[in-house]
């Protein structure tokens, strides 16, 4: 499998410090915030790996990351001209993914599991990862009805489970035409909510419950409660 890293937008919510680069180059204790979603997929063994961002930021993210040698995988670079979204952001590999099973995952995102013990033999249709939080309107939000996902509501003002749907996702190729009847939400953004409707009505949208830390790094208090977490982790395994 290939994997993709997404790693646009703003950061507005992390400023003044977005003011000089692209947030998912910010530290978040001993590394970048790009490198914690980067250890997730090597630890999948995914070896080729492409970066999505926008074009103010993209020749950053080559100068430090380079070719990938470092990381013994290798690296390729696109740029979202727009920022119309998630969906709209993978769709624009296709020619990198090929027929491929693929992995996508959000630059600002950090996984204390190991994901590569949650997942065997990933093939087709698609897989999210779930987490239990104490305030699932903020995120995609799944209904389960005798352990399957039987809806997802985007921000829901009254969830139907207590689980988010995190910035890691599993598609097979298929994705490429589903994206293609895919129109933009009252944002104005290709949603990957959406996407995963359309594998979900096929019957093709599984789910993993994750048990470790997930958290995003995009605003101070978590980008903080993230860095804290890993020192501590860190300092644990010296003992």
């Amino acid at each position: 499998m290939r994997g993709i890293i997404l790693a646009g937008g703003k950061g507005t919510r992390l400023l003044p410090a977005t003011l000089i680069t692209n947030k998912h180059l910010l530290p978040v204790y001993k590394n970048l915030m790009i490198e914690y979603p980067l250890k997730t997929l090597l630890a999948l063994g995914i070896k080729d790996i492409i970066i999505v961002s926008g074009g103010e930021n993209i020749g950053d993210f080559a100068n430090i990351l380079g070719s990938g040698k470092k990381y013994n995988a290798r690296f390729a670079y696109l740029v979202q001209d727009e920022p119309l979204g998630i969906a709209h952001a993978v769709s624009l590999t296709k020619d990198f993914m090929g027929k491929d099973p693929f992995v996508v995952i959000l630059g600002d995102n950090y996984f204390e599991d190991n994901i590569s013990t949650l997942v065997n033999g990933f093939k087709s249709g698609a897989k999210v990862f779930l987490k239990e939080v104490p305030d699932p309107q903020r995120f995609g939000c799944p209904e389960l009805v005798n352990g399957k996902i039987s809806k997802i509501e985007e921000k829901p003002k009254e969830p139907k489970s207590n689980y988010a749907v995190t910035g890691l996702y599993f598609y097979d190729s298929t994705f490429f035409d589903k994206f293609k009847i895919l129109k933009p939400s009252a944002r104005g953004e290709y949603e990957i909510t959406d996407i995963n409707r359309l594998y979900l009505k096929e019957g093709n949208l599984d789910y993993v419950v994750l048990n470790g830390l997930w958290s995003d790094m995009g605003v101070h208090d978590t980008l903080l409660h993230v860095a804290n977490f890993v020192k501590e982790k860190e300092n644990q395994t010296k003992l």
